[in-house]
């Protein structure tokens, strides 16, 4: 068959363009011609022609089949953002609780470790004695050092995700720096900033600009009005 054969003339395609606008201006015509649904013919992708009705029913299939993945997501998650809230819960109600700085350091360090069971964490805390470390990854510095080294961080006076450099991972995280590729990190502050928490994971990807931190957050506001009274 030629090429010419193949084009339809003007007056089929005047034809074919009325049957188009008659279809969309009646889209319930094949309800009053069902038999026309059983003969109609598509072209597929895996060879054969099939029916509109198959056609219909294998793109129900596929759309259903879309949705149920979207919800399973949506579902895991619900589930995921149950579970922090519930970590999140537990974290404030010990810090509520809690009548000095060591029961609140060791609480945050324990929940951070165990509950949330983040690679690496640290506190840091502003004051007047330097270089004091109150538990394992906490300690206190003097602020004039910490805007040395993360001024920019505490600046922000919000969470941050993403990669730091290396001064600042140093200073955060000591000599674990070297195995954190990524930090989620909060000042804390009530008037004035009074230290940061900052939690690590070894994956550069793990913890990135556009990730929620909103459990940190909640975190910081309690620790924000707990700390400030309890420093020396």
């Amino acid at each position: 068959m030629s090429t010419e054969q193949k084009k339809p003339h003007a007056k089929e395609l005047l034809i074919l363009s009325q049957i188009k606008a008659h279809l969309e201006a009646n889209p319930r015509f094949f309800e009053d011609h069902p038999d026309l649904l059983e003969v109609i013919e598509l072209p597929h992708d895996s060879g054969p022609a099939i029916s509109l009705i198959e056609r219909q029913v294998s793109v129900l299939r596929e759309r259903n089949l879309e949705m149920r993945q979207r919800l399973n997501a949506m579902l895991d998650s619900a589930k995921i953002n149950d579970k922090l809230f519930e970590k999140t819960k537990r974290l404030i109600l010990t810090l509520l609780e809690a009548r000095d700085l060591e029961t609140i350091v060791n609480a945050t360090s324990n929940s951070l470790s165990t509950d949330f069971q983040v690679q690496f964490h640290s506190m840091i805390l502003f004051g007047d004695n330097p270089s004091a470390e109150i538990k394992p990854h906490v300690r206190m510095v003097n602020i004039e050092q910490a805007n040395d080294h993360i001024g920019t961080l505490l600046r922000t006076n919000r969470a941050i995700c993403g990669v730091l450099g290396s001064d600042e991972l140093t200073f955060l995280f000591g000599n674990q720096a070297e195995k954190v590729g990524s930090v989620a990190a909060v000042p804390l502050a009530q008037g004035s900033v009074f230290g940061v928490l900052a939690i690590g994971h070894a994956d550069p990807n793990y913890y990135r600009s556009s990730m929620g931190t909103l459990f940190l957050s909640y975190i910081a506001e309690v620790l924000n009005r707990i700390i400030p009274r309890l420093l020396p």
